[in-house]
């Protein structure tokens, strides 16, 4: 069942409309800006690479360190700077999980302060933790103790997921773990295997307050007017 409150609109202005696979060619993320466009989509994701882009009203965001987030951290920060220097408006960096799984707080924290500090902070960062891994490896206690210290480090947002993973994508036990860990003002954002309305609508009731999806049509089609 859907909450009825939750508009077509409405949702639609939480939905980051994205496009992230390797064989993406300019064509088709123009196209996706076209479509986000005519869905009212808060913001389109797309891949670094296709900067310049217009994405008219909707914000523009990209990924850095994607999807692994092993890189190192002053290259995750030069491929942030660059992106907004060439007209993004938001960042979703990838950390490095590997740290977060080894118990290694502290290099979460550098990871992202790094970045932070590289975009300044008018600049939207979202920091993409790969819930799923983290709940499968650290539990709850890890991952809430990872989206602490990406708030420390300046985060905006903590992000569930690349949506790459093999671990998998958002969950509503991880959203909810994550709210608790953030409190109420910061966002948080769910992504990966988002493809129905009803499992949108869950997360949303959960805590989320931006969703990335790559299938946006058919999840808002599924919301009232």
């Amino acid at each position: 069942m859907i909450n009825t409150n939750l508009t077509r609109a409405a949702v639609a202005a939480m939905v980051d409309h994205t496009i992230l696979k390797p064989e993406t060619t300019r064509a088709e993320a123009e196209a996706t800006v076209t479509e986000g466009l005519d869905l009212g989509v808060y913001a389109i994701c797309l891949s670094p690479s296709m900067l310049p882009i217009d994405t008219g009203t909707a914000e523009t965001c990209v990924v850095a360190g994607f999807p692994s987030g092993k890189h190192h951290s002053l290259v995750k920060a030069a491929e942030a700077r660059l992106a907004v220097d060439t007209g993004a408006d938001e960042v979703d960096m990838v950390i490095d999980v590997g740290a977060a799984v080894a118990g290694n707080y502290d290099e979460v924290f550098a990871d992202v302060m790094t970045v932070r500090e590289a975009i300044g902070h008018d600049v939207v960062l979202k920091v993409i933790v790969e819930s799923a891994v983290l709940l499968e490896t650290i539990g709850e206690e890890g991952l809430a103790q990872v989206c602490r210290r990406c708030v420390e480090a300046g985060a905006d947002f903590v992000k569930t997921s690349t949506g790459f993973h093999p671990s998998g994508g958002a969950s509503v036990r991880a959203i909810e773990v994550m709210r608790a860990a953030v409190g109420p003002d910061l966002g948080v954002k769910a992504s990966g295997g988002i493809r129905t309305a009803e499992f949108a609508a869950e997360l949303i009731a959960a805590g989320a307050t931006r969703l990335g999806l790559s299938g946006s049509r058919a999840v808002l089609d599924g919301f009232p007017e």
